[in-house]
């Protein structure tokens, strides 16, 4: 099934690469901008991600997930770099930050899908994760629901992750947060 999808989308790219699409001056160059600037790595969740509402598509509440490994504190993306991971949608600050992510999306990615780590670890449960409440550990992105949230977390880390590493896979990837 991989090399299926993977055939399909060398093919894809070939074919945009190949065709030259003019606009009414004769100028493609707006077309291909805005084409490079968004991908799909055309990876199946594996577990549910998080979004601030059921369906909606933008992962990590719109921040660069980049950011969080390369600055002081994370950035908020912007749509013009966009990148569709596991049918989500990342934004990113800058082009730069969105092709470091296409080279290796599992490492920026936030873990559990952005839901909070410690509900996952201590209660086998779905909480918003806070793109403001996070941390690296081991080089992987954490977020926590809230600082209170993340004051209980931070007593026992490597316990959380270890019984999140085991809960999050049970849960379906269509399954999302509800306060219902």
């Amino acid at each position: 099934m991989k090399n299926v999808i993977f055939a399909v989308a060398a093919s894809a790219v070939l074919a945009a690469c190949s065709a030259q699409t003019e606009d009414a001056e004769g100028s493609s160059a707006d077309s291909m901008m805005e084409s490079a600037m968004t991908s799909d790595l055309a990876a199946a969740a594996t577990g549910p991600i998080y979004t601030e509402k059921a369906g909606q598509t933008v992962a990590l509440s719109g921040y660069d997930a980049v950011s969080y490994f390369t600055q002081d504190a994370p950035v908020e993306g912007s749509e013009e770099f966009t990148v569709n991971y596991q049918g989500y949608d990342y934004h990113f600050a800058s082009a730069e930050n969105a092709e470091t992510f296409k080279v290796d999306p599992a490492k920026y990615a936030p873990q559990y899908g952005g839901y909070c780590a410690w509900a996952m670890g201590a209660n086998d449960a779905l909480a918003p994760g806070n793109p403001e409440v996070y941390k690296i550990v081991d080089d992987k992105l954490y977020l926590n629901f809230s600082e209170d949230v993340a004051e209980k977390w931070n007593k026992d880390i490597p316990g959380f992750i270890k019984s999140a590493d085991v809960n999050y896979p049970t849960h379906s990837p269509d399954e999302h947060y509800t306060t219902n």
